[in-house]
């Protein structure tokens, strides 16, 4: 194969291209992601000014700085940046050790489309976040659906089995700390101590010692169940950190305060409210804050022995029912009942699988998807409640509902599900799409090997099906079955092994 560099070799002279992965980069409809993401990342257009400009016949007024603007770095290509996101959430990489393990992984590069190997980081780690924000939700999902319909141009599923699909719900947990009141209390001490000195304000004291020892003795009061010393602690934890709000606020207020920055005082109010909330929950309110840095999340209750409680936000998935193909997964804050959600995450599935021809028509589901036959007319809602009523088909697919409950196991253990590092509800959002089109890929990968496997097999048992043809065209013409003809030959053959064998062990003796 000639090659336009003369001192280096082509990837696809170095990997083998039969590999599942060097098979999908050729079936990804790549051009089509491109095409979509474009427009996404075109420089903005400006509407310029009228400025007056004087030459040797007078002045005359001229549109300046109108158009796209060049300026700026270029960007890089959107294949490897979307190849980068299929990648991280297909091999469970943090963007550190993914754009690591790029470097070296020549495989990795066909797939994004490289022509030679490089040795050197394809970007930035922080890069990776950037263009995940700017794609936004419509953009990960263009990413999943682009899986989906690699799927099925690749024969690997018919698109008649998205007629009936597997709901259900799970919570995408959040990376914060277990949620304690000595610990919380603490941490809002401790930032709001920081952040009033970032705003150019002194405190007369910030308690950092006795709040040290008093975190320290909560943590040994409740691990030997000495609740009534807890308490007290935690009363004093509380006063503590309203005598600094109440300093840090009356500064604030005083005539004549300059803030060193504007925004430190604006995270400085955040912070105080966040405190405050901390500061007045008690155990049975609602719409408690979790933690400082993230107040979206959530207590949420699935009933699990091990886990009680999870500290997050919910998350449907949808999945067809045969493959397990992901037909679509989205986060529903506010911890909704699990009927609610069925009407939106049926309908991203019906927006994700428009172009193959499909709509949704059975959806088998748990208990928790009650009571919402009127919000879905047009959709068969079949669930254990009604077994008395259903026919023997429908209790031979709801028998395979629990079929999702390992599709979620493998979507947080082998996809990043297990933990959200994403920032705001938006960050939950697009974590969990980018799950979803993760397994779908390793679905791919899998299906791709299968069918590589079965395409082998068939060339393979193609000569022999020619010999059996042969071998009945034989027999037609002596008269004789072909069944008989061939029962004869091994009752010959085995009496010629056994003569043979004979001979031997008498030469032997």
């Amino acid at each position: 194969m000639t090659t336009p560099d003369f001192f280096r070799s082509r990837i696809d002279t170095m990997i083998n291209l039969n590999d599942p992965l060097a098979v999908l980069a050729t079936r990804l409809p790549w051009t089509q992601i491109e095409a979509l993401l474009a427009a996404k990342f075109a420089h903005a257009e400006r509407p310029g000014d009228i400025r007056e400009h004087t030459d040797l016949l007078g002045s005359v007024q001229v549109l300046a700085c109108a158009g796209q603007s060049p300026a700026g770095r270029p960007r890089l290509p959107i294949r490897l940046m979307v190849s980068l996101v299929y990648l991280k959430h297909s091999y469970n990489l943090s963007d550190e050790e993914l754009v690591a393990r790029w470097s070296e992984n020549v495989l990795w590069q066909f797939f994004s489309g490289m022509e030679y190997y490089e040795h050197r980081q394809p970007c930035d780690p922080t890069q990776i976040g950037r263009f995940r924000r700017i794609l936004g939700e419509d953009g990960m999902e263009m990413l999943l659906k682009a899986t989906i319909d690699a799927a099925v141009n690749a024969k690997a599923v018919k698109s008649a089995e998205f007629e009936r699909v597997i709901v259900d719900t799970t919570v995408q947990e959040k990376a914060i700390a277990h949620p304690v009141d000595s610990r919380l209390l603490e941490i809002a001490r401790h930032k709001v101590v920081v952040a009033a000195r970032r705003a150019g304000i002194g405190l007369k004291q910030t308690f950092a010692r006795e709040g040290k020892e008093l975190r320290r003795r909560a943590g040994g009061y409740a691990h030997a169940k000495q609740f009534k010393r807890l308490r007290k602690v935690l009363k004093r934890q509380r006063t503590i950190l309203g005598i600094v709000m109440r300093e840090v606020q009356r500064k604030i207020e005083a005539s004549g305060f300059v803030a060193a920055h504007p925004k430190a005082l604006s995270d400085l109010a955040t912070l105080l409210a966040r405190a405050e909330r901390i500061r007045t929950q008690q155990r049975n309110d609602r719409n408690k804050l979790y933690a400082l840095h993230a107040p979206e999340v959530e207590c949420i209750g699935k009933g699990k022995a091990r886990k009680p409680y999870e500290f997050g936000v919910k998350s449907a998935v949808v999945v067809s029912h045969r493959s397990g193909l992901m037909l679509g997964a989205k986060t529903f804050p506010g911890n909704p009942y699990d009927g609610h959600t069925l009407k939106a995450i049926l309908q991203q599935a019906a927006k994700l699988t428009k172009d193959v021809g499909a709509t949704v028509k059975q959806v088998v589901v748990d208990l928790g998807f009650r009571g919402v036959d009127a919000d879905n007319p047009d959709k068969q809602i079949i669930h254990r409640g009604r077994i008395k009523s259903m026919s023997p088909q429908q209790k031979s697919w709801l028998r395979r509902r629990q079929a999702i409950e390992p599709a979620i196991g493998h979507l947080k253990s082998d996809n990043r599900m297990e933990r959200c590092w994403l920032q705001g509800a938006s960050g939950d959002l697009l974590h969990t799409i980018g799950c979803a089109a993760g397994y779908n890929l390793r679905w791919l990968l899998r299906a791709i090997a299968r069918l590589g496997i079965r395409a082998v097999f068939l060339r393979l048992l193609r000569p022999m099906l020619s010999i059996q043809s042969l071998w009945k065209a034989s027999c037609n013409t002596s008269g004789q079955s072909w069944e008989r003809k061939l029962t004869g030959w091994f009752d010959s053959s085995a009496t010629i092994r056994e003569s043979s064998a004979s001979h031997a062990a008498c030469c032997a003796y």
